[in-house]
């Protein structure tokens, strides 16, 4: 199964987020791209999405999941107690999109922003599509 992560490129909530991610995944199930690389915008024309989402996006096998239920759907195939983030499911999904626009909206200011993307260690380099 494909799955693919589109993040924020210069976010450093998100670069954060990515490093957390691929330290907790250690199946590699987890492939990477910003949303400002060409391959991320390849991905949101290819699914009809605005070329300027301000989301993490993830790409399952071609289905889409963005915001609360993306970061729900990543931290349950984590390892540790990450998969128990599942009962959140419970919150309805207006209520968790709420929270997660709240917190996206004020990333920049609550965690800064960087100049250009992040460049991967060389030992995750494989797990970013270019």
């Amino acid at each position: 199964m494909e799955r693919i992560i589109l993040f924020d490129g210069v976010c450093n909530l998100c670069n954060r987020s990515v490093q957390f991610i691929l330290k907790r995944d250690p199946n590699e199930q987890f492939k990477f791209t910003s949303l400002q690389s060409e391959t991320g915008q390849n991905l949101l024309r290819k699914h009809a999405l605005k070329p300027d989402m301000k989301s993490v996006i993830l790409i399952e096998n071609d289905q889409i999941f963005l915001k609360s239920t993306a970061a729900l759907r990543i931290a349950g195939r984590m390892k540790g107690l990450w998969k128990l983030a599942g009962v959140l499911y419970i919150i309805p999904r207006p209520i968790r999109d709420f929270i997660y626009q709240w917190v996206a909206k004020n990333r920049y200011k609550w965690f800064g922003k960087a100049d250009s993307c992040m460049l991967p260690r060389p030992e995750w380099k494989n797990r970013f599509l270019e």
